[in-house]
């Protein structure tokens, strides 16, 4: 008896144009990637995802540039963050970067977005450009500052805190704790101007020079924060005056002197 065998009828497969997806499927593919990933190939695959990449605001309404500090040497991640900025036409309301010392960049954000609402900077930056960006962002909520060593002797908290009432998070992380000979106003310079952001509903300050008076002037002005992390502060000793003001922080990270 003849052995027989299945038979399979090959199936062509449909080739999907990728090009003629519409515009609002290519809107959802981009918003799922990096902004940096867009610029660098993403938003130059043909003419539709071009036009999707550059002429969708809402696609560049939060600008997210961390991660790529690495690749600063081989690409001009400063003129992609200003592309970034371009493309938002004016409706950038976050911009989180790590770039250095690229002043100009600071200035053309400050123009370029005025409804900021949350912004972190990971890197080291003029205290007095960061004065003059601060200034024109009266919405800010949200403000990030890693890696910025002693901004804050400058004053420039206080004027982040008269600029921008609506201020609810701010971060200032330091790399590494350090110290030396200085009387204790010039420790809490920071801690002041911190103070006078009365609508704060978090802070993270890590190793900061702060004392117990700065802290102690931080409770007693922000009276709605809610969460506190003050991790690698090694001026201030908790004592319990301070467990008291504490008391209403629903979450606080220490990690004090022993």
């Amino acid at each position: 008896m003849p052995s027989s065998s299945p038979s399979f009828v090959p199936v062509e497969e449909e080739m999907r144009n990728w090009a003629e997806l519409p515009l609002d499927a290519i809107s959802t593919i981009l918003r799922k990637l990096d902004h940096v990933n867009i610029l660098m190939g993403a938003g130059q695959v043909c003419r539709s995802w071009r036009g999707a990449a550059r002429d969708e605001p809402e696609l560049w309404r939060r600008i997210n540039m961390l991660g790529h500090a690495d690749l600063s040497p081989e690409l001009n991640l400063h003129g992609m963050a200003q592309a970034a900025v371009r493309r938002s036409a004016g409706r950038c309301e976050a911009f989180w970067g790590e770039y250095t010392d690229d002043h100009d960049f600071l200035l053309f954000l400050a123009d370029q977005a005025p409804s900021l609402k949350s912004h972190r900077l990971i890197s080291r930056y003029n205290f007095d450009v960061l004065k003059e960006m601060i200034v024109k962002f009266p919405l800010l909520e949200e403000l990030e500052l890693s890696l910025c060593s002693d901004v804050g002797e400058s004053g420039v908290f206080g004027v982040v805190g008269k600029a921008c009432p609506q201020l609810k998070h701010f971060r200032l992380n330091k790399d590494v704790f350090y110290d030396f000979e200085a009387c204790d106003n010039d420790r809490d310079d920071e801690a002041m101007g911190i103070a006078i952001m009365h609508e704060l509903r978090s802070l993270q300050l890590f190793a900061n020079r702060l004392t117990n008076k700065g802290l102690t002037a931080i409770l007693d002005n922000c009276r709605h924060l809610e969460s506190l992390d003050i991790r690698h502060c090694f001026n201030v000793s908790m004592d319990n005056t301070l467990r008291a003001k504490c008391d209403r922080i629903s979450t606080l990270r220490l990690i004090l002197p022993r």
